[in-house]
């Protein structure tokens, strides 16, 4: 369920840093949002926390009050030198694009938090589908527009690919709703925290992700048509034959249908891999 902050409480300003249009930086400076933040991650001191985009701070300290240590991964070159300066023992700090970073290897039962820039958030949203088996949970602040695809449910206009792919890897909740006066410099857009909790893996059994994504990625690519225009060429190619109802247009079938053709589609595949008997 989600919920509507009006802030009131006077905020610091994003002094001695001017935000950099290429990062997408709007820091986040309500100290009344961030206690909401912490309060819906709930952080322990064991927990293996990583901090998508730190900035200057306002999360990583309040988060810091709870655990002793995080992993940050900040691409601007100032903020990291701040880091390195400010917290050395605290911060283990990866100076790169999180676009180019394995989260894969930083370990298991990861805890991915961050106030996402919103110019790479879908796309950093998708690369984080390859180590979705090494999370625990993902809290991230995002445009509420692209909050609300993800969570959408079939039937709706902003129901779509985000929507599918996301679905069939993680339960989401949106959890607040933030106005662009938390933020300095406040940004043109509504805001919103999201929390992703990867399914278990019996879920996501006999499903390719590179089919299911091909699947939803033609599926949608004329979404104002039926699937007969945009989908049914495709399936012919992959040789299906099954019932799969067409004269529907995308937004009309849900995540759970196109997961299981997706995994009709897998078997399938592997089918025709295997070579007969004596080949």
């Amino acid at each position: 369920m989600s919920t509507s902050r009006k802030t009131t409480e006077p905020r610091p300003r994003a002094a001695a840093h001017v935000a950099r249009k290429r990062f997408g930086q709007h820091f986040l400076v309500d100290r009344s949002v961030i206690q909401d933040i912490v309060a819906c991650i709930a952080p322990q001191p064991g927990d293996r926390l990583v901090e998508i985009g730190p900035g200057l701070g306002a999360l990583t300290l309040a988060l810091l009050a709870r655990v002793p240590r995080l992993t940050a991964v900040e691409i601007d070159r100032d903020l990291a030198a701040r880091w390195r300066r400010q917290a050395p023992a605290q911060v283990e700090l990866i100076e790169a694009d999180a676009l180019t970073v394995d989260f894969a290897r930083l370990g298991d039962d990861l805890r991915l938090v961050g106030n996402l820039p919103y110019n790479i958030s879908t796309p950093l949203l998708f690369h984080l589908l390859d180590a979705a088996d090494h999370v625990r949970d993902q809290h991230f602040m995002l445009q509420k527009e692209v909050v609300d695809r993800m969570v959408a449910t079939a039937g709706g206009r902003d129901f779509g690919r985000l929507s599918v792919m996301l679905q069939w890897r993680y339960r989401m909740d949106k959890l607040l709703d933030v106005p662009p006066t938390a933020f300095d410099p406040p940004p043109r857009v509504d805001s919103a925290v999201v929390h992703m909790v990867p399914h278990p893996a019996a879920a996501l059994a006999g499903v390719d992700p590179a089919v299911l994504s091909a699947l939803v990625t033609a599926a949608f690519s004329q979404r104002r048509k039926l699937l007969r225009h945009s989908l049914s060429g495709w399936l012919q190619q992959r040789g299906y034959a099954g019932g799969f109802d067409v004269q529907r247009r995308a937004e009309e079938v849900d995540t759970a249908e196109y997961v299981a053709l997706a995994r009709e589609l897998t078997a399938a595949t592997h089918v025709a891999a295997v070579p007969p008997p004596g080949a």
